[in-house]
Parts: C-alpha cells; structure tokens; sequence
C-alpha cells in the first residue's frame, strides 16, 4: 500500500510540467531582461498617452503584457460559451484565436510604425536574398522570426485546412508580402525586404512545427470521423 501510495505521476503529465515550468521561467527571464526599457515607457503609457507609448517598441511591448490578463479573460469567455453550446474543443478554438491575435497585432504594429522621414523619403525595396541579413544582426533576425510566430503556432489549432507546415509556410510568406508591400506603399521610411519575408514565414513555420503534436492530433481525429454515405439517387 506504501508504493501504491507513493507512485510517481505519469510521463505525459511529468512532461507537461516540466514544459510549463520552463515556459515560466523563459518568460520570467525575458521580462528581467527587458525590465529597464520597459519601465522606462511604463509612465508614459500608464498616463495614457500616445507618443512615447504607442508609437514606440517599448511601449508596445509594455502594453501587451499588461493586457495579457484581459486576452485571458477574452478566451476564458469563448471558451465558456462554445462549452455551453457543446462545441468540441472549445478551450484550444478559444486559446487558438485569442493567442494569434494577441502575439500577431503587437509586432505588425511595430513593424508599421512611420519612421524619422515617414512620408517624405521614397519607398525603399531590397529584392536580393540574404543580404539584408548581415545588416539585421542577432536581435533583428530573432525579431523577424517572432512576427508571425504566433500565427503560425496556432493557426493549425484554429483551422484544420491549416494543418501543414508547408501551408502555414506560404501563410507567413504571403502576411509578410502584404506587411512589406505597406511599408512600401505608405512611405514609413523602412526598407521593403525580401529576407524580411523569408525570415518571417520561416518563423510562422517553426512555430508550427513546435505546436504539431496539438494540431496533428485534431487533424488526424477530424479525418478519422465516418463520412456520410451518398444517398441513392432515383
């Protein structure tokens, strides 16, 4: 009865724990790195005004872990609603579309943002690939990859005609052409770049690839169900 009592939990649960307890400590970490910057627009944004909070990355960045309570909220809300109607899986539809929109809107804002000479210096388009990336640097590159990560993390969750890497590829490829074609168009002064492109829909992709045991699993249960049988005709 003692090693009944005394059994350790199973691997699946284990493993989730372990991963959850790495998620905190990642995010723990990345907010104890960004802390100064991100104090240093708190007053600004907290006084609820717009230049010096929204229209910088700081600010940005402040304010969407600040609403990170709320998108919870939003999906917790969603999530009760679509249990009441009996809807299946009603948490990861939920948690899937709150989280796409909550990571996405943040860093195309950033990227959209005008720049010292928004409206007055030309359009600038740089269509050779991989030379950009020397000039992006670690942070850049690790920036560019994040764009559309969320996307592409739950994208396949939400959708199940989604449910491939290859597809969610041309989805971060064709956001990114869309992002970059903005840029061009309302002259914000920033350089229209294919390696931009090509390291965002990278970005979408690998995400997608992290979160394929969820997606892969709805996708192959979808499939699974029985199809109605055609009715005879006449």
């Amino acid at each position: 009865m003692a090693q009944n009592a005394f059994q350790p939990p199973p691997p699946r649960r284990t493993r989730g724990i372990v991963l959850s307890a790495l998620g905190i400590l990642a995010v723990a970490g990345a907010v104890y790195v960004v802390r100064r910057p991100l104090m240093m627009a708190a007053p600004t944004c907290m006084a609820g005004r717009w230049h010096g909070c929204f229209d910088t990355f700081n600010g940005v960045v402040l304010m969407t872990l600040v609403t990170l309570p709320l998108a919870a909220l939003v999906a917790w809300t969603l999530a009760r609603r679509r249990r009441a109607a009996g809807a299946v899986g009603a948490w990861r539809m939920s948690l899937a579309e709150v989280g796409m929109v909550h990571g996405t809107v943040p860093f195309v804002w950033m990227i959209l943002m005008p720049g010292a000479g928004a409206g007055t210096v030309p359009g600038r388009v740089s269509l050779i690939p991989l030379r950009d990336l020397i000039t992006m640097g670690p942070l850049g590159i690790a920036g560019n990859l994040l764009v559309f990560a969320a996307l592409g993390f739950f994208a396949p969750m939400r959708c199940a005609a989604l449910a491939s890497v290859p597809r969610v590829l041309a989805l971060g490829a064709g956001c990114s052409v869309l992002v970059e074609t903005a840029q061009y168009v309302l002259q914000l002064d920033r350089v229209s770049s294919v390696d931009d492109v090509l390291v965002n829909a990278l970005g979408a992709a690998s995400a997608a690839w992290a979160s394929r045991r969820w997606w892969r699993t709805t996708a192959q249960a979808r499939s699974d169900r029985p199809r109605p049988a055609p009715a005879p005709v006449g």
